[in-house]
C-alpha cells in the first residue's frame, strides 16, 4: 500500500521555517495560522507548530563510519529530482552535507545528503539505485 505521510514538528520561527521550505526547497505552503503552518514536501504533509525550544538527548549516531543525526526525515527522490534539489540547495547559503553513497555493496544502496532547517532539524534527501530496495537489507 502506498500512502502519504503526515509529520508534526515543533518550530522556533514560523517565518524562517516557511522561507526555508517554500523558498529554498520549493515545497508548497498549505494551511497556516499565526501559530502553525503546513508544507507539502513532495506530496507529504509536514506541520510546524510554533512552540519554542526543544531538546534531544542523543543527537547523533555512527553508520558506516559517518556521524549522522539521530533525528531526521526527508523524501525519497528519483535521480533527476535528487540532483536538481542538491544543486539548488548547494548554491544557497545553507548547511548542506556532501552527497554520500550508503550501503554500497548491499541491496539498499542509495545516495544521500542532509540540509539543516531553521529549527535545527536535519532533512535527508535520498535516492535509491533501485526503488524496490528501499526496505531491503
Amino acid at each position: 500500500m502506498k500512502a502519504q505521510f503526515h509529520l508534526a514538528l515543533p518550530c522556533l520561527n514560523l517565518v524562517e521555517t516557511k522561507m526555508f521550505y517554500v523558498d529554498n526547497i520549493g515545497a508548497s505552503l498549505g494551511r497556516y495560522t499565526q501559530n502553525w503552518l503546513d508544507v507539502d514536501l513532495f506530496g507529504n504533509q509536514i506541520t510546524f507548530t510554533n512552540v519554542g525550544a526543544f531538546y534531544f538527548s542523543t543527537p547523533n549516531y555512527k553508520f558506516e563510519g559517518n556521524i549522522l543525526p539521530s533525528f531526521h526525515f526527508g523524501p525519497l527522490l528519483d535521480i533527476d529530482s535528487f540532483t536538481k534539489i542538491y544543486n539548488r540547495l548547494s548554491e544557497k547559503n545553507l548547511k548542506v552535507s556532501v552527497k554520500t553513497t550508503f550501503l554500497k555493496t548491499k541491496p539498499g544502496k542509495h545516495l544521500s545528503f542532509f540540509v539543516t532547517d531553521p529549527n535545527d532539524y536535519k532533512v535527508e534527501f535520498k535516492c535509491f539505485n533501485n526503488s524496490s530496495h528501499v526496505f531491503k537489507t
